[in-house]
């Protein structure tokens, strides 16, 4: 392998890694307040579902980073790696934001959800 695939190769990880992170982080932190308001101000659960949903976006996100490394031309000039590294970066971050307005469709349903006014029809649970 050439000296220019490495180097294009490590670039296209540390980018992606970098850019996941952030993303990540940003919709963890900045998502709180409507996932809280979903769940009716209940932290514990509010955290937890938001805790979740970060693993499960950073598994997804890293898992596809990992597998379309693989996918292309092996860059053997500096023009390829750039065209290489901006092209699987420019995907990357479509996937980042697909991945978060699939997540903010569902906090959505999820507050729309919690702020349904109560009809009094519900089936109450009996306990004996």
């Amino acid at each position: 392998m050439n000296i220019t695939a490495i180097i294009t190769y490590a670039l296209y990880i540390i980018i992606t890694v970098a850019l996941t992170y952030w993303v990540g982080k940003t919709l963890y932190t900045n998502g709180r307040v409507f996932i809280l308001e979903s769940f009716h101000g209940n932290e514990e659960m509010a955290d937890s579902v938001n805790h979740l949903l970060l693993v499960g976006f950073y598994l997804v996100n890293f898992g596809f980073v990992s597998l379309f490394l693989k996918f292309g031309v092996k860059p053997m000039g500096t023009v390829e790696g750039i065209e290489y590294v901006a092209t699987k970066v420019g995907v990357v971050l479509i996937v980042l934001g697909g991945m978060h307005f699939f997540n903010m469709f569902n906090i959505a349903k999820m507050r729309k959800k919690a702020k349904r006014p109560k009809t009094g029809n519900e089936i109450a649970v009996a306990t004996h």
